[in-house]
């Protein structure tokens, strides 16, 4: 390899050529020596000014060609192949160099890469082979400025939000949304996702991020912007949920399933606001009835049902512990909306053979094919666990569901249910919660008559025993020899 001096030298005197004469071969070929030669670290860090206001000058050429794609077609993609180039150069001499990154902010190249990428996703059918090219490496370079560099971040962000950021997660090209998607991730800061909220343009890239987790889930910057970014606004969330379709809403309480589900139990670490825990709540809240309609025959019922599934799934992990999330034990009608619906369910199952019926057999009750994927699986368990969680040392509970008929209600739900895995083991966990330093509710217990509701095995399981006098059951604690 030539020497850094040498080489640039070179490049200077070919560049100063490429200004007058049309691009050729030898442009071509001693931007791409820059480029590799742009790798080395020690080359990357003795690069003088005139390089890059070669580049630069090549860049502004190719911008002025690029913007007539529709004419000359050679020339274009020569044209298109020395952007490529030069992004490539660019993109090398960002690696892991804050001087070469505030130089280039300097002289102005996010305007004009923006002003040449703004263009190409605008015509990214024509020219597809050497305009993708281009499209991919201008991101990547972008990317690669922003990288640990607030006042270049700043300025991608001026230059380019949101008109650029939108139509580059709209292309065509997954590599190049893949690129956006980690430039926009680099970019995002506490105030630049509040920021998000203000317009309906701004909010339309959050819009496009939950799309692609959705349609594109294999690209992990756009999880990784929704858990580290997206997640840590309350109002964002709100209004995005609020927004988006229903297919959209599922996607983003899958992944706040999935980030719950990590094992993180403080609240800096989980990433999830209080806040939020509460809005999901309001929303469980107020469309919990929606899953009543399930497998009613029409997809939006069933759409609305399984994000109420969802939205209990999440409940249940936020208040199993979780000390940031426990406050939703005082949340208004939290508990009596779930024991209101776990009895609608319990009545509904018992009113004939139905989606919610007490199982042995999944493919009798639910149908042929794989029928653990059905959403109601374990949705009656859940409700039971919500409950427990709820009581958990809390007396006003506790209080709420003796009130509210609850007790005989989670006692008759301790029989197994192929369709609610563990539901005897929730019922067991619930009745211990809703009866522990509670004197009334264990007489509730003591006072019910024989119905059916219980089984003395499953009060054992409690370290409680029945006793029958006068057609009464009295709980007793059981001895340790029993």
């Amino acid at each position: 390899m030539a020497q850094p001096t040498e080489g640039m030298t070179n490049f200077a005197e070919i560049m100063k050529d490429a200004v007058t004469e049309e691009f050729g071969g030898k442009h071509l070929n001693s931007l791409t020596s820059l480029t590799t030669a742009l790798r080395t670290p020690d080359f990357r860090a003795d690069v003088k000014e005139d390089v890059f206001k070669g580049l630069k000058t090549v860049l502004e050429k190719s911008f002025t060609a690029v913007k007539r794609l529709d004419k000359e077609a050679e020339e274009i993609s020569m044209s298109l192949q020395m952007a490529t180039e030069c992004f490539r150069s660019l993109r090398n001499a960002c690696i892991q160099c804050l001087n070469n990154q505030c130089r280039l902010r300097e002289l102005g190249f996010i305007d004009t890469t923006v002003g040449i990428l703004s263009v190409l996703y605008k015509r990214q059918y024509k020219q597809p082979d050497h305009l993708s090219d281009a499209l991919r490496c201008g991101i990547q370079f972008l990317g690669n400025l922003a990288v640990q560099n607030q006042k270049c971040q700043d300025d991608i962000w001026e230059h380019g939000f949101p008109q650029l950021f939108l139509g580059l997660l709209g292309v065509s090209d997954e590599k190049a949304i893949a690129y956006t998607c980690m430039a926009l991730h680099t970019c995002l800061n506490e105030q630049k996702v509040e920021q998000l909220t203000k317009q309906q343009d701004t909010f339309a890239v959050a819009l496009k991020v939950m799309e692609l987790c959705r349609t594109q889930p294999e690209l992990d910057w756009t999880i990784l912007i929704v858990t580290e970014h997206f997640l840590k606004s309350k109002k964002l969330i709100e209004k995005m949920y609020t927004a988006m379709s229903p297919q959209d809403r599922l996607t983003l309480l899958e992944l706040i399933s999935a980030h719950l589900g990590e094992g993180c139990e403080e609240s800096e670490e989980c990433g999830i606001l209080p806040a939020t825990g509460e809005f999901l709540a309001y929303c469980f809240k107020d469309s919990c009835k929606s899953v009543l309609l399930i497998d009613s025959g029409s997809p939006a019922d069933d759409e609305e049902a399984i994000i109420v599934i969802r939205l209990l799934d999440i409940l249940c992990e936020m208040t199993s512990g979780r000390k940031e999330f426990m406050f939703l034990q005082d949340c208004k009608d939290l508990l009596e909306t779930t024991l209101v619906l776990l009895k609608e369910v319990h009545v509904l199952g018992k009113d004939g053979a139905n989606v919610f019926s007490s199982a042995q057999n999944f493919s009798h009750m639910l149908g042929t094919g794989d029928v653990n994927s059905h959403p109601i699986v374990s949705f009656k368990a859940h409700l039971v666990r919500l409950i427990g969680n709820l009581c958990h040392k809390h007396i006003d509970n506790q209080n709420k569901v003796r009130n509210l008929d609850g007790i005989a209600l989670i006692l008759d739900n301790c029989s197994i249910d192929s369709k609610n895995p563990f539901i005897s083991q929730w019922a067991i966990f619930a009745i211990r919660n809703i009866l522990e330093n509670s004197v009334e509710n264990q007489e509730v217990v003591q006072a019910l008559k024989r119905q059916g509701v219980a089984d003395d095995s499953i009060l054992k399981e409690m370290g409680y025993k029945v006793e029958d006098r006068d057609g009464n059951m009295l709980l007793r604690p059981l001895k340790k020899d029993q």
